[in-house]
């Protein structure tokens, strides 16, 4: 069953690419504990909307995000630590938001919002969407409709919070 807000966030395991080039794992457990956490899940690293806008989007409005109560910005993506780091680079992330890595799809498996993305190449991958959790329960959750870009942009999260 699709997460839904009140619920809790499932525990998994995922990846982050440090300064330093090595890989570490980042538990939801521990990642959401304690703190409001906006999460955006883009379908893939360097795509279209997902560079163009939704991940930049993000990145500009960081700070507002935080003036309006976000401890942390997460971006996760089906895509390895290498690919997400690589990504963060090149569209210049910084420290503004953390890019997690959700390799195997585990995360968009236990929040049931996969999408298959095989028609382009892409295999099985998170479906666009964004949610707020505090202390690890989903407050607020836009999930968008195919092939769109509305409701998880950063200026409709900022609105949310």
């Amino acid at each position: 069953m699709t997460i839904k807000v009140g619920d809790k966030i499932p525990s998994i395991s995922l990846k982050r690419a440090t300064a330093d080039g090595k890989i570490e794992d980042v538990t939801t457990d521990d990642y959401f504990a304690g703190r409001k956490v906006v999460l955006f899940a883009v379908p893939g690293a360097f795509t279209p909307t997902c560079s163009g806008q939704h991940l930049p989007g993000f990145v500009d409005k960081a700070s507002d995000l935080r003036a309006k109560g976000a401890d942390a910005i997460a971006c996760i993506s089906v895509n390895d630590a290498f690919v997400m780091g690589a990504w963060a680079k090149d569209r210049s992330v910084g420290e503004s938001v953390d890019m997690l890595a959700d390799g195997s799809g585990d995360f968009a498996k236990a929040v049931d919002l996969e999408m298959d993305g095989s028609k382009f190449g892409m295999g099985t991958r998170a479906q666009r969407f964004a949610l707020i959790a505090d202390d690890g329960v989903v407050t607020h959750l836009a999930v968008e409709a195919p092939m769109k870009f509305e409701v998880s942009s950063a200026e409709a999260i900022l609105d949310a919070l």
